[in-house]
């Protein structure tokens, strides 16, 4: 099935977003798609694939289809799988791409320790959005990742997620742990009334707003 039709189906089957894992297989410094280089990577391929020019071209493929009545596209960034190479997971790389598909949603995932990084491209491009699931609940201190997150990204740029997937206690941690570092990072910037109203927004709002999740 041709990565077209993929996206097509999703468009029109009730999802709320796509995701690529492009950083944890060959990195999210794309280069420009091969299709002759896809189809040959694709002939020697065994059951996983993970050839940088088949993952190239699924990739621009799906933006591509995806950019009529786009989707957001999640992209997972910073740390994760043991098979990354870490400083191809920067967000950063994703440059080009946010900058061609400009009216596609972009949900820059986990981050760290490119959380600063994250929060300038959500600075500077309308379309860029992150979360900092796994950062919290695995990084010893949360609030100093939600102060990094916001030192240049607009609070409503900011998506709470747990990326708690496989231990059910992670769920209570990462919500507990947010709250906390939410509660301690905005009670020192702003009057109480404003530090509610901006956390409810990171915690639930901002998601709405990006994710069709409603009707």
């Amino acid at each position: 099935m041709r990565i077209e039709r993929v996206a097509e189906e999703s468009l029109g089957g009730g999802f709320a977003g796509l995701k690529t894992i492009a950083a944890y297989r060959t990195g999210l410094d794309v280069g420009a798609a091969d299709v002759d280089a896809a189809r040959e990577a694709f002939r020697a391929s065994g059951p996983r694939l993970g050839a940088k020019p088949l993952l190239e071209l699924a990739l621009w493929d799906a933006l591509e289809a995806n950019a009529a009545d786009p989707l957001p596209l999640q992209v997972h960034c910073g740390f994760g799988d043991s098979d990354l190479l870490l400083p191809r997971a920067d967000p950063t790389w994703l440059k080009p791409a946010i900058e061609r598909y400009r009216s596609t949603p972009f949900v820059l995932l986990h981050c760290y320790p490119f959380v600063r990084e994250a929060g300038w491209l959500a600075h500077v491009y309308g379309n860029v959005f992150f979360d900092l699931s796994l950062t919290i609940p695995h990084v010893s201190r949360p609030a100093e990742m939600v102060r990094q997150a916001l030192e240049l990204a607009p609070a409503s740029k900011l998506l709470y997620a747990s990326d708690a997937a496989r231990t059910p206690e992670l769920y209570l941690l990462a919500a507990r742990w947010w709250r906390t570092a939410l509660a301690e990072v905005l009670g020192a910037e702003l009057p109480a009334a404003d530090a509610e109203r901006v956390g409810s927004m990171i915690l639930r709002e901002n998601a709405r707003a990006v994710y069709p999740l409603d009707g």
